[in-house]
């Protein structure tokens, strides 16, 4: 099997997992525009249109998704946060209220700012917040996909949420 049917038969045994993560994900934004279909039929187009993907489990593969997802989410978030602010176009108003963009796409921008830089120092923690958030993994299915133990998960989900309360409470 080459590496695209193998994507197509891991995309069809985790589809009902993935639509469950997406409207999980979807919750958590309020001012999503996407539905739970279209984000996990969005990610699997982002999926296919990678140069290398090898998924090395399912496991990895909803990892996979999840980064996927989470970067569909972030491009709609930056397309509603753009069209808000006029896309360029300077917007006069008489009321500053009606100027104002939505904090839920503010809240999820300056999340993936946090994740970004959150990547940058600490990857492994990183990789782990995407994980377990994006892709809903327990902390044994975390363990057991990044090849870490159990205790060193939830002692880095704790130093993570930590690191990107701080963080978040910069941007804000």
């Amino acid at each position: 099997m080459d590496a695209r049917s193998d994507l197509d038969a891991l995309y069809s045994l985790a589809y009902e997992e993935l639509r469950r993560l997406a409207r999980a994900a979807l919750r958590r934004e309020a001012h999503a525009t996407l539905s739970p279909t279209t984000l996990v039929h969005e990610a699997c187009l982002k999926l296919r249109g990678a140069k290398e993907l090898h998924a090395e489990s399912p496991l990895h593969f909803k990892r996979i998704a999840a980064r996927a997802m989470r970067q569909v989410l972030m491009e709609a978030a930056r397309r509603r946060h753009a069209a808000k602010r006029g896309d360029g176009i300077a917007l006069v108003t008489f009321d500053e209220s009606l100027d104002r963009p939505d904090a839920g796409c503010d809240d999820l921008l300056a999340l993936d700012a946090a994740l970004e830089a959150l990547a940058r120092r600490y990857p492994r923690q990183a990789e782990m917040i995407e994980t377990r958030y994006f892709a809903g993994l327990s902390v044994p299915e975390t363990a057991t996909s990044m090849g870490i133990s159990e205790a060193t998960v939830q002692r880095d989900w704790r130093a993570a949420r930590a690191w990107l309360a701080v963080e978040l409470s910069r941007a804000g």
